[in-house]
């Protein structure tokens, strides 16, 4: 795989987004409709088209067949077929962390799938964009998981070394950390955790970002007295774990039913949010 350097004009002309509400957005909002999520892959997509433009080359054409609630299993049964007949130069390869969550995950079985799809796609010349877990150990309630997203991450690691492939570091964002970040449900990312993660996804394929600060730390906030925190905790149970653990119990998905939000490949045209 031949590195594209910091300044270089973006190689990439069709890129293909597969995962699950990670990359189909959540809870990045569209202000001209909220009824749709943006999210860091689009905002990858238009930063790299708008590169492209610039330097006066075709706009980069962009699909994005993520769909929330995804496990990896579906994902790459379902995604991964259609991203190749899409015959993309980019595919960003993202999920496992809706398996990770269930205590009975077999990480190891996860690495092997996720490898056997990267092997497919090199195999066509493809690049790949891969991702590890998110850093969970300042969540009181989600950080039961960190022990298996560490193994995960490992992988991810070995499977791009074998193959070639790129790596978004969502573990190692410091950014992250801050709870400003992430949405109410404590699950996604907020827009300005969206926006920073699309900055992370340049400098993970070799381009430069677009503000050097992309990943400074916000100023601390003022410590939360405890018991305004276990008031917390009950309502994100009530509001968020509850419904989560009653659709997984009868065995639905928040996916059920629900489209890729961009199926087709299409130009990405005009200007491309700021970066934070």
């Amino acid at each position: 795989m031949t590195d594209t350097g910091p300044d270089e004009v973006p190689r990439w002309t069709r890129y293909v987004a597969i995962g699950d509400s990670f990359t189909e957005g959540l809870w990045d909002l569209d202000p001209d409709d909220e009824a749709r999520c943006r999210g860091w892959a689009d905002i990858l997509a238009a930063r790299i088209s708008s590169r492209r433009t610039e330097a006066g080359e075709a706009p980069l054409e962009y699909a994005n067949l993520a769909i929330r609630g995804k496990l990896l299993r579906p994902i790459l049964l379902e995604q991964l077929p259609t991203a190749f007949g899409l015959e993309p130069d980019l595919v960003s390869l993202i999920g496992g962390g809706n398996d990770i969550l269930r205590a009975t995950a077999d990480v190891d079985k996860l690495a092997r799938g996720l490898e056997a799809a990267v092997v497919r796609l090199r195999a066509r010349g493809t690049d790949v964009l891969l991702s590890t877990g998110m850093d969970s150990s300042d969540s009181t309630l989600v950080r039961h998981t960190r022990n298996r997203v560490g193994v995960y991450n490992s992988h991810v690691w070995s499977i791009a070394r074998r193959h070639g492939a790129h790596v978004l570091d969502l573990w190692g964002m410091h950014s992250l950390r801050d709870v400003r970040m992430w949405s109410d449900d404590r699950i996604h990312l907020t827009s300005e955790g969206h926006a920073r993660v699309a900055q992370a996804a340049l400098v993970a394929l070799g381009l430069a970002p677009d503000d050097a600060a992309w990943d400074d730390p916000l100023i601390p906030l003022p410590p939360v007295p405890r018991l305004e925190r276990a008031m917390a905790d009950a309502a994100w149970v009530r509001e968020y774990l509850y419904p989560w653990a009653t659709r997984r119990f009868r065995g639905r998905s928040s996916g059920d039913l629900r489209l890729p939000k961009r199926p087709e490949l299409g130009p990405v045209e005009g200007p491309a949010r700021s970066a934070l």
